[in-house]
């Protein structure tokens, strides 16, 4: 059981690999890349839609969303430009360093500027009454 696990994983590593190659592609729609973006954006996002802590449910939206994200995004993109950057996903080894923390820098700064938000319109509200 804890093979196959590992191989989903594996394969979805891949597929992540070449969505980020593919989002650098000209070829590719916008849309798509902006698909990609969101699966990356909520998969590393501390943020869920279900609480983590919820027994069960919590981790349901996380096997759920990411990988329906990741199918729609193949979708999305022409089928030869995927297939080049298979090839090169497995060619190149895995260099999540310094993405990892600009993106995981984004984040945090996205959501730190949408609470300064929600406690500035809570504060006019509030001192208004």
């Amino acid at each position: 059981m804890f093979s196959a696990l590992k191989q989903t994983a594996r394969r979805l590593t891949r597929e992540l690999s070449a969505l980020s190659l593919a989002c650098r592609d000209p070829r590719v729609p916008w849309y798509a890349k902006a698909l990609v973006l969101f699966v990356i954006a909520y998969a590393v996002s501390p943020i869920d839609l279900i609480p983590d802590p919820i027994p069960v449910l919590g981790y349901l939206d996380d096997l759920l969303i990411v990988p329906l994200g990741i199918a729609l995004a193949l979708r999305m993109i022409p089928a030869g430009v995927i297939a080049e950057c298979r090839v090169k996903a497995l060619d190149q080894p895995p260099r999540a360093t310094a993405l990892s923390w600009t993106i995981a820098g984004a984040i945090v700064l996205f959501w730190i500027g949408l609470s300064l938000i929600v406690v500035r319109f809570g504060w006019r509200y509030f001192r208004g009454k």
